[in-house]
């Protein structure tokens, strides 16, 4: 790679975050199929059935980005997201729900791991991997305030209705296609001579038994992964939780769109937090998050509407807070070449926790 733009790359991955995830309907999914009649218990099986998706697919989608490329593996994505979107538009019943859902979770799992890969990689491929902190920490803030600003349309999309919504987050995920198109691969140029002489099935052993090894023999990076996922399991809950809930307690379906965005800047928040706080044990961020989550909890079974939304802004700051910093020690511990495979082995928990939570925590909210 004779010519590269590191400040164009970085620009590219942050304008798949900022425009792929400005969808009207995905934001809001939970309100729109409370409003198409599911109860909150089939809401939550179905956001089991995604998980159950995302462990078939969430380790070794991150091996293929390491195999074939974290650029490709990026572009099927979007391509995958464009197909859940078209799907659910068609959907009738439970189960064609779910296996739109099932496609978002595909998109999600392609995705996750392999998006932070490619920053790091084409970072430390111009020597500027010390700065990956700051990117984590925008890159999470862009993120939320572009999902937050999506459910500010929640009124909207239940207004126009759910095909309607849907037909846009289409055109959304086409913007987001064209810009990850355009991205440059950076993996591939950084392999040597011998690595790429290595046949695609010898890769794929070898990155596979090397993952494997290190979480075997790094106890630390297995606990952060396991207990980053239980925080963030019962934050990412209670907020889609509440997309239903607030409506129950009374409030105007108008309203619910800027409750979601209020909750969704806690998010935001607690991102831009970290950098503030680069003095204080890991544990001791951990211990601040467990808690802001449970209040969260707690405040979703009020009724009351205020505290709920203030519960929700809580638990949103605490658990991006905990994000980031997780984000970055991985980071930080990971080999390079495993980076995207070890990233999806911790977004693999985060999908077992959401199994055995979703339809429970459906049940309890309900």
């Amino acid at each position: 790679m004779h010519k590269f733009n590191i400040k164009k790359q970085v620009g590219k991955l942050y304008g798949i975050t900022a425009i792929g995830y400005f969808q009207i309907a995905g934001a809001s999914w939970v309100a729109l199929l409370a409003a198409r009649g599911f109860s909150l218990i089939e809401i939550g099986i179905i956001e089991s059935i995604f998980h159950a998706v995302s462990i078939c697919f969430e380790v070794p989608s991150g091996v293929a980005a390491d195999v074939f490329g974290r650029k490709k593996t990026l572009v099927i994505s979007q391509i995958v997201s464009l197909i859940s979107n078209i799907l659910m538009i068609f959907s009738g019943g439970f189960w064609s729900t779910a296996l739109a859902m099932g496609f978002s979770a595909l998109s999600y799992n392609l995705s996750s791991g392999t998006r932070e890969a490619l920053a790091y990689d084409s970072l430390k491929y111009v020597g500027q991997e010390e700065i990956y902190n700051r990117f984590a920490s925008a890159e999470m803030a862009l993120y939320r305030i572009s999902s937050s600003t999506a459910t500010l349309c929640a009124g909207l999309a239940l207004f126009l209705g759910y095909k309607t919504a849907y037909a846009i987050d289409v055109l959304f995920s086409i913007g987001a296609l064209s810009i990850a198109l355009c991205l440059k691969e950076v993996e591939a140029d950084c392999q040597n001579t011998e690595k790429r002489q290595e046949s695609i099935l010898e890769k794929l052993k070898n990155i596979v038994l090397e993952s494997g090894k290190f979480l075997l023999n790094n106890g630390k990076a297995r606990t952060i992964m396991i207990v980053n996922s239980l925080i963030g399991a019962v934050s990412t809950l209670v907020l889609f939780f509440l997309q239903a809930k607030l409506p129950m307690a009374g409030l105007n379906s108008l309203a619910l769109g800027p409750a979601l965005f209020i909750m969704g800047l806690g998010a935001v928040v607690g991102a831009r937090m970290v950098a503030y706080f680069p003095q204080y044990s890991y544990k001791k961020l951990l211990t601040l998050s467990a808690f802001g989550v449970g209040c969260a909890l707690a405040a979703a079974l009020t009724g009351n509407v205020l505290i709920m939304i203030a519960g929700g802004f809580l638990g949103a700051l605490a658990d991006d807070f905990l994000e980031v910093k997780t984000d970055v020690i991985l980071n930080e511990m990971i080999p390079s070449e495993q980076r995207a495979t070890l990233i999806s082995v911790g977004t693999f928990m985060f999908s077992i926790v959401m199994i055995f939570l979703s339809t429970f925590m459906g049940w309890m909210l309900s």
